[in-house]
């Protein structure tokens, strides 16, 4: 019999599949065996809707890390001598296998991390198109270019890089470590998983299936713990030849440093706070549904979000007066009811930060236009309403540094050479996206916008083989495509010569 759907329904579910985590801690998967037991500190993980415990999770030292890193090293070899074809077939069965337990999968990741059921439903199915992706890459992995001169003949080949570390955050950790470990993989690099330690249960299930793929031992590693220990060493840790991170910024720089004595390739996707510019001859309704989606899904959680909103003052009334009652309109409560469309926040430190921001707007003279409180009559949960400030201005806290929660800042504009300077006003530059009827115009603003990537009246839609990263503090590196593969992968040029140019003669 299908599964219901409703609230009682996945609570009930969701009790099942989260036992095991009260059981048994949640340990380490090392050289493909499960580390939980052992002279062990652990930390509680919490449920961010009830801050009551799921269960312990083992807290890794710098040996755990260790012997993570010496096996992804001993597995390397025979992992990238696997032909491209073999490692497509096993990343195939790899996705066949999240499909299998997306259930599982979408009620564990909406109990760990507080985001949504509607939205995590969606988690396990893109993991497993990631993979599907670049398993289909695999074959081609290796590939370079020929380069043809009059007297020689220049080509490229790719290798793997090595072992690799991947540090993934806690917003949606399934889909974003799926994004980043499966081009690893189709690579032929060994991977170190060093997940967040505020959501760590989808990590355990990767790597469960990952041994059920028939990934060798050696080839998929998932070490718990914090960033300060198990992080650092992984960063460190000579055998490591990358690291690639989805964090905050202040993270990122982080391991610049602690990756530095070992010349380490780092590949940074980190904060933004990313503008939505809404011009008066958008596609109104689009562009209101766009802005109401692009922040207050995922509980404002995403580093994609467009948390600024540049409207032009045209239409700056009427198009606010419209947010602030969608806003108000929208259902938030417990991440397993299907009605959910804003869930709690991830932890009770990052609750007092967002509210640190709702006391900072008005102190600088921004109004409240809807939300800014905390939602009490929910229970224990880490709830927040959804919030939109107006009256605001590009200079302002709430404007300039990233929030990461359900709060919208609204600032106006006149002309399209105000918007360019607003949206660029800042030290980040991730995304933005831009709503107007006027090809041109887009094409200017595409132009001058400084972000890595942008979307023309749509949301963040995704597409695999487009790059995808941030310039200016928001990181370095692009994802998607062959641009992971040049992170994952080095570069060879071979030139052989044609016998035919002259060689300069010196001591004859």
């Amino acid at each position: 019999m299908p599964p219901t759907n409703t609230y009682d329904d996945n609570t009930a579910r969701a009790a099942g599949y989260l036992s095991r985590f009260s059981l048994n801690p949640t340990g380490h998967f090392i050289a493909g065996e499960w580390v939980t037991e052992g002279n062990q500190n652990t930390f509680t993980n919490l449920n961010p809707a009830t801050n009551q415990p799921l269960g312990e999770v083992v807290a890794g030292t710098p040996g755990d890390m260790d012997r993570a890193c010496e096996a992804a090293k001993e597995a390397f070899p025979a992992w990238a001598a696997m032909p491209g074809a073999t490692r497509k077939q096993c990343l195939h069965h790899f996705a066949d296998l999240i499909e299998d337990r997306a259930d599982e999968i979408a009620l564990v990741e909406s109990s760990d991390c507080g985001q949504a059921i509607r939205f995590m439903k969606q988690a396990a199915i893109r993991g497993a198109a990631n993979f599907r992706f670049f398993a289909d890459k695999a074959p081609e992995a290796r590939n370079g270019q020929s380069l043809f001169q009059a007297d020689h003949t220049n080509f490229t080949m790719r290798s793997p890089i090595g072992p690799v570390g991947i540090i993934t955050p806690w917003n949606t950790p399934f889909m974003l470590a799926t994004w980043k470990i499966a081009p690893a993989l189709a690579a032929g690099c060994t991977v170190v998983h060093k997940p967040a330690e505020l959501s760590p249960l989808s990590a355990s299930l990767l790597a469960e299936i990952s041994a059920e793929a028939g990934i060798p031992p050696g080839v998929w590693n998932t070490v718990q713990g914090y960033g300060e220990t198990v992080g650092r060493r992984l960063c460190e840790h000579p055998a490591i030849k990358a690291v690639a991170l989805v964090g905050e910024t202040s993270t990122g720089s982080q391991i610049l440093r602690q990756g530095a004595d070992t010349i380490k390739r780092v590949h940074l996707e980190l904060g933004g706070k990313n503008p939505v510019i809404v011009f008066d001859d958008a596609d109104y309704e689009r562009a209101l549904d766009a802005v109401i989606f692009m922040i207050f899904s995922l509980n404002g959680q995403r580093c994609t979000s467009s948390s600024r909103l540049l409207i032009q003052n045209s239409i700056r009334d009427r198009f606010l007066n419209d947010v602030r009652q969608r806003v108000e309109a929208l259902v938030v409560g417990p991440p397993l009811d299907p009605a959910t469309e804003v869930g709690p926040l991830i932890h009770q430190g990052h609750l007092e930060k967002v509210m640190h921001y709702m006391r900072a707007a008005v102190e600088d003279g921004a109004t409240v236009a809807a939300g800014g409180h905390r939602r009490d009559d929910l229970g224990s949960g880490n709830y927040v309403s959804p919030t939109l400030f107006i009256d605001a201005h590009n200079k302002m806290r709430i404007a300039q540094e990233e929030i990461f929660g359900p709060v919208l800042t609204a600032i106006g504009f006149d002309t399209e050479e105000e918007a360019i300077a607003l949206a660029n006003d800042t030290n980040f530059g991730l995304a933005g996206y831009i709503w107007t009827g006027d090809t041109g115009r887009a094409m200017r603003l595409a132009q001058h916008i400084e972000a890595g990537m942008l979307w023309v009246n749509s949301e963040n839609n995704r597409n695999l083989p487009s790059p995808f990263g941030g310039m200016k503090m928001s990181g370095m590196g692009r994802d998607g495509g062959d641009y992971s593969f040049d992170f994952y992968m080095e570069t060879k040029n071979v030139c052989i010569a044609h016998d035919t140019h002259s060689i300069p003669v010196l001591g004859h």
